[in-house]
């Protein structure tokens, strides 16, 4: 088994009718990259409000959206994140305009009055349920942080996702007070030319991934 690189104009990309233009398929996903090079145009939190805008109709269970953003902007804060991440990532931190951090809120059901008036009466029993919020929060954060990346680019961003960090120590450096749970790094800014020295790699096709039962 090899596998293969190749450039987006080699790509084969199937043409059917989406309901979105080719334009707008093209910036969400087959023209989009993973980019961790940036230029030094700032991002305004009037930017990230606006992807942020857009996410937040996502569906998720019950409508809970446990996604929460720390939007790491200042030197010193980025030092800190920088710190508890992979060393191959913390160049990329300390260089980018602003890095999120993802998090889960597992005190999301305090909300569910407001986001699903039909479920308020869930607040009290999921109370005592930590390990079961907790759950229902990581699972319903990765949805969210899916259409994040999608979010961000629709509203003229770019995103580098990434894990490799000290999850505790990030919890415990900046979410002592909160409560949330961080799961994810996401660099953003405006990408420096491609905004990666990685070619654009191959997927897989549909028939690879999907079985019919």
């Amino acid at each position: 088994m090899t596998t293969e690189t190749a450039t987006i104009d080699s790509l084969d990309f199937p043409t059917p009718a989406y309901a979105i233009g080719d334009d707008a398929a093209d910036l969400l996903f087959r023209d989009a990259r993973t980019v961790g090079a940036f230029t030094d145009e700032p991002v305004t939190d009037a930017d990230l409000e606006a992807a942020y805008d857009l996410l937040k109709w996502g569906p998720t269970a019950m409508n809970i959206t446990p996604l929460r953003l720390l939007v790491v902007r200042s030197d010193d804060a980025k030092a800190r994140l920088a710190a508890l991440a992979a060393e191959g990532n913390r160049d990329r931190i300390l260089a980018a305009p602003v890095t999120l951090v993802v998090a889960a809120d597992p005190a999301f059901h305090r909300h569910l009055p407001v986001l699903a008036p039909h479920r308020a009466a869930m607040v009290e029993g999921l109370e005592g349920q930590v390990a079961t919020r907790e759950a229902m929060a990581r699972t319903n954060t990765h949805i969210q942080t899916g259409y994040l990346v999608t979010a961000l680019r629709a509203a003229g961003l770019d995103a580098g996702p990434m894990g490799a960090f000290d999850a505790a120590g990030v919890d415990a450096e900046f979410f002592a007070e909160s409560g949330w749970q961080s799961q994810l790094l996401v660099l953003v800014g405006h990408r420096d030319g491609v905004g990666t020295h990685h070619p654009r790699a191959a997927r897989l096709t549909w028939d690879q991934v999907s079985a019919t039962a």
